[in-house]
């Protein structure tokens, strides 16, 4: 059996029961920062602690609780303060590239722009990006592939745990937040370890499985049943 490269940590951040994410290699002792935001330093420091060093950036969506920004006249620390501790690429989605550019106050130079199903490796271990539009156009889930163990959905705020992200903000779109669930994320395997992007539940991840079984969400076998569950 081939051992595990993986390195990954979920982090507790905010003030709206966010998670961050460090997902890495323990060969290489480099990470991805998933959604840097709040408190960036506390985030990077616990990766140093760890021997490790962030070396790029994941972006599920462009909200402030994720990047950064300013959000009801409150300023939120996020992915500027990230790039000037370190100069790292920040990986984003085609659709979501201007948005993040905009709230977070960052370079378009910053950003390296990725379609669905691309690819981000490091070490051993490959994080797919999956585009999954519904909360936001450019919303994308990171699946990343452990060859020496489980793999690991962080699902962002497209799914929590026994529900799924709001669809009546801007840019939300209900169907399309339904072939999400149901066409992209029901469709992986049950033992996929599951962890989203805010503490909603009474546990901090769960499996994908378990969600097939339990989250009314993806227990929906039509549109129209997903449209009534949202109120649309």
């Amino acid at each position: 059996m081939t051992p595990s490269d993986l390195y990954f940590r979920q982090l507790a951040v905010g003030e709206m029961a966010n998670f961050a994410y460090l997902i890495g290699s323990v060969s290489t002792r480099e990470a991805l920062v998933v959604d840097p935001a709040w408190n960036v330093d506390a985030i990077v420091d616990a990766a140093e602690a760890d021997g490790m060093r962030v070396t790029g950036a994941l972006v599920t969506h462009y909200h402030q609780d994720h990047i950064g920004g300013s959000l009801f006249g409150h300023r939120i620390e996020g992915l500027s303060r990230l790039l000037e501790r370190a100069a790292i690429p920040v990986h984003v989605h085609r659709d979501e590239a201007e948005g993040v550019a905009k709230v977070a106050g960052v370079s378009a130079g910053d950003l390296v722009i990725h379609e669905g199903g691309d690819v981000v490796s490091i070490g051993g271990v490959r994080v797919r990006l999956l585009h999954t539009p519904g909360h936001t156009p450019g919303s994308q889930c990171f699946l990343v592939e452990d060859a020496g163990g489980l793999d690991h959905l962080v699902s962002g705020d497209t799914l929590f745990l026994g529900s799924c992200g709001r669809v009546d903000l801007p840019g939300s779109d209900p169907e399309a937040m339904y072939r999400s669930l149901t066409g992209t994320l029901k469709k992986l395997p049950d033992e996929t370890l599951l962890f989203p992007g805010h503490l909603y539940s009474s546990e901090p991840h769960s499996t994908l499985g378990e969600q097939k079984r339990r989250n009314p969400f993806l227990r929906v076998t039509t549109l129209e049943q997903f449209l009534g569950f949202v109120g649309v």
